[in-house]
Parts: structure tokens; C-alpha cells; sequence
């Protein structure tokens, strides 16, 4: 008897043992499935979700890529002012940043000053920069003119298309001389040879003795539609004298002799001004290199760029509140569908991880939509217009990253709530 019972203990462990319900492990591909059935069978909601997605993730690679192309323009506009440029410019520090036209402290005298005195100074090139009206015949324009002197051409690094650029007799006789910009040569006088022609500026006449090579756009002024004048000729008959200690100038540009010498050219200009307008306390100019106006340059489009990419960060954000909405919209669609699911040994986590995977699949999708259309968007500004925009890979995972994240995060209320549907209530409530 003791034998038998043995062997049916035997028996019944062995039958409890084979048929003991493993754990059950939970069917990734058939949760993708299931969810991607979902979502495609209510396309236009599915697809309204993810707009919101789309112009987020858009809208960052965009902004980010144009505001890179509005700091290599800069750059190579700067560039394109000539090698080693120093500027010396009028004014304050105080008033250069709160006032829109410069106070007038620098004359013709101190430029020469700078190019006898200064040993790491290669070139000087003062100018007076005014727009006037320039009239040919019928045909009249307002447009920048440039008063200055022949070291112009090799300091801003100018090259000359057609005739000559100005020279030391024309400085000193006050010729009535004007090298045209290429493009108001055209609008002057259209295929006609312009040279030796005479048009009016401010109602004095001038004749054209040379038309400059192509230099495009710096900081909105078009460069090539502007005229060059002898800058004696500029001060005594289009500008008049407006200062008692010499011929005022707007700027001074000024050539060092090297790379290496941009800095010692800085001090030694900043010393010889200081001693020629006898400055004690403080200066009423300022040296700038290149370099240092690039940088102020860059920190305003960078703090712009940053801007706009955190403007276009929110609609992301908003993205991913209407991808919980609509998915908290779906759980109380869907109550019969959860509550069957669990009523037929569905798990709490297999109806959470659902929920989860279809709120990632909208912002999946909905970022890699909005990635191809933000790179469209920059790749057009690019060709349709000056700025040098460029895809940023950094944005691109950042956008696409934050967008998958921003799925996760606002997927788990109604993912849980989901979850915690109890079958029974919501097979009664269906």
C-alpha cells in the first residue's frame, strides 16, 4: 500500500512538474503589429497626431540650419573685407552700441597719422560713406558713395574690372572722378560702355573713369551698387567742411602687414589716437579687427538661432500633448476592445506596452516626416537665397531623439490608464 501511494506521489509531481505554467514573455512583434493595424485603420487621426510632431521637429532642423547659414555668411562676407582689416571706427564704445549715427571724431589727419607712424600698418584707407542721387541723362539712382583714397583698392581687397582706379593726382587736384560698382553701372547705363561718360552726383558732374569688379552684399549693403570718389573731392564738394580740425571721416580701414602683426597694429593705433585727441579718461574710438566684429556677429545670430529653436521646441512639446490626448481619446474608444483583451488573460503590462508602442510609432514617424521636410525646408532657403544654410546632424538627432522621447513620456498616462482597466467594468460599460 505504502508502494502505491509512493508512486502516484511520484506520478502527480511528475504531472505537476510538466504542465506548470511557464512565465509567459511578452510578443514585441505582435505588440507592433497590433498597434501598427491600429493606427492605420484610423489614419486621418493617426495622421493629425503627428502633425503637430512634423512642424516641431521641421521647424528645429530649420531654424537651426538657417541660423548656421546666417554665421557663414557673415564669416565670408568679413572675409571678403580684405586680409588683416582693422577698423577704426568713430565714438565711444557707450555710443556705438545706443546711437544710429556715429559722432564724428575722426579726420582725414589721423589716417595719415596711422600710415607714417604705425610700423606694423601696411596700407591706411579713410572713408566718407553718404548716399546721394547719381544721374545719367534720364536715368537716376540713390546709392552709396565712398570718398577715399587709392589704398582703398588693396586695403578691402577691390579689384578693378574695366578702366583705372583712382590715383595720388586725382587725391590731389580733386579730380571730379568716379569708379561705378558694377551693378550701378548697369542700372546707369545698361550695355553701354560707361567709361569716359559723365554722370551727376549731388548735382556736380563726374566723369567715369573706371567700373569695379563684383563684390556682392556686406551686412545688407549691396557693394556693387556704389560709387568711389576721390575722397578730397568728396569732402570739398559734395560734403562741404563740417569740422574745424580737418576733413571728418566715418571710418578708417587699415591693412597690418601680417597675420601676426593684426594685434600689435591694434595697440600701437589705439596708443597714437589716444596721444593725438589727448584722451585721459575715455576713448572716443575704437579699433576692431575682423575678428572681434565676427564675434559679436556670431553671438547675436547664435543667440537668435537659439531663440528660434526654442520657439520651435515648444510645438514639439505641443506635439506631444496632442499625441496623449488622442491616445487618452483612443483608451475610452477602445474600452470594450481592452476589457476583452483582459478578459481573455491579456496582462496589465501587455495592454501597457500596446499603448506605449502606438504613441512611439506616431512620434517616430511623425520625426522622421518632419526631419525630411525641415531638411527640404533648409536645403531650398539655401539655393533660393544668400545665406549658406546647411544641415546640422546634431539637430537632426536631437529633433528626431527628442521627438521619440516626447512619445514615451506623454504615451504613459493613457498607456496606465489602460492598464488599469478592470475587464469587468469595461465589458459592462461597452
Amino acid at each position: 500500500m505504502k508502494v502505491e501511494e509512493a508512486k502516484l506521489n511520484n506520478h502527480s509531481s511528475a504531472l505537476s512538474t510538466q504542465y506548470s505554467p511557464k512565465p509567459r514573455r511578452i510578443d514585441l512583434v505582435e505588440s507592433v503589429k497590433m498597434a501598427a493595424t491600429t493606427l492605420v485603420a484610423n489614419k486621418l487621426r493617426s495622421s493629425l497626431t503627428m502633425l503637430g510632431i512634423i512642424i516641431g521637429n521641421a521647424s528645429v532642423i530649420a531654424m537651426v540650419g538657417i541660423g548656421q547659414g546666417a554665421q557663414k555668411l557673415a564669416a565670408e562676407q568679413f572675409e571678403s573685407l580684405g586680409p588683416n582689416v582693422l577698423f577704426v571706427l568713430p565714438g565711444s564704445r557707450e555710443a556705438r552700441q545706443t546711437t544710429i549715427e556715429l559722432p564724428k571724431t575722426l579726420v582725414w589727419e589721423d589716417a595719415k597719422a596711422i600710415a607714417q607712424q604705425v610700423p606694423a600698418v601696411a596700407a591706411v584707407a579713410p572713408e566718407i560713406n553718404l548716399r546721394y542721387l547719381i544721374t545719367y541723362r534720364n536715368k537716376n539712382t540713390q546709392s552709396l558713395v565712398t570718398g577715399t583714397t587709392p589704398e582703398f583698392l588693396s586695403v578691402r581687397s577691390y579689384k578693378v574690372a574695366r578702366g583705372r582706379f583712382l590715383n595720388e593726382i586725382d587725391l590731389k587736384r580733386n579730380n571730379q572722378v568716379v569708379m561705378l560698382g558694377s551693378e550701378l553701372a548697369k542700372k546707369l547705363f545698361g550695355n553701354q560702355d560707361p567709361l569716359g561718360q559723365q554722370v551727376r552726383i549731388k548735382n556736380v558732374s563726374f566723369q567715369v573713369v573706371g567700373v569695379m569688379a563684383s563684390k556682392g552684399s556686406f551686412m545688407g549693403t549691396n557693394q556693387d551698387d556704389a560709387a568711389i570718389v576721390p575722397l578730397s573731392t568728396m569732402a570739398n564738394r559734395l560734403v562741404g567742411r563740417t569740422s574745424p580740425y580737418g576733413t571728418e571721416v566715418s571710418w578708417i580701414s587699415v591693412s597690418a602687414k601680417n597675420q601676426d602683426t593684426i594685434n600689435a597694429a591694434k595697440f600701437q593705433i589705439e596708443n597714437l589716437l589716444r596721444r593725438r585727441h589727448k584722451i585721459t579718461n575715455e576713448d572716443d574710438f575704437g579699433v576692431d579687427t575682423q575678428k572681434d566684429i565676427l564675434k559679436i556677429v556670431n553671438s547675436i545670430t547664435g543667440a537668435l538661432t537659439l531663440m528660434l529653436a526654442a520657439i520651435a521646441g515648444i510645438s514639439l512639446c505641443v506635439g506631444g500633448i496632442g499625441v496623449m490626448n488622442i491616445m487618452l481619446v483612443s483608451v475610452t474608444e477602445r474600452t470594450q476592445e481592452i476589457g476583452l483583451r483582459k478578459a481573455i488573460g491579456a496582462k496589465e503590462q501587455d495592454i501597457l506596452i500596446q499603448f506605449l508602442i502606438e504613441a512611439m510609432i506616431l512620434s517616430a514617424a511623425g520625426g522622421i516626416v518632419g526631419t525630411v521636410v525641415g531638411v527640404s525646408g533648409v536645403l531650398l532657403v539655401g539655393a533660393l537665397t544668400p545665406l549658406k544654410a546647411g544641415i546640422a546632424p546634431v539637430a537632426i538627432l536631437l529633433a528626431v531623439g527628442v521627438s521619440g522621447g516626447i512619445g514615451l513620456f506623454f504615451g504613459v498616462v493613457p498607456a496606465r490608464r489602460a492598464a488599469k482597466l478592470d475587464p469587468i467594468v469595461a465589458l459592462r460599460s461597452a
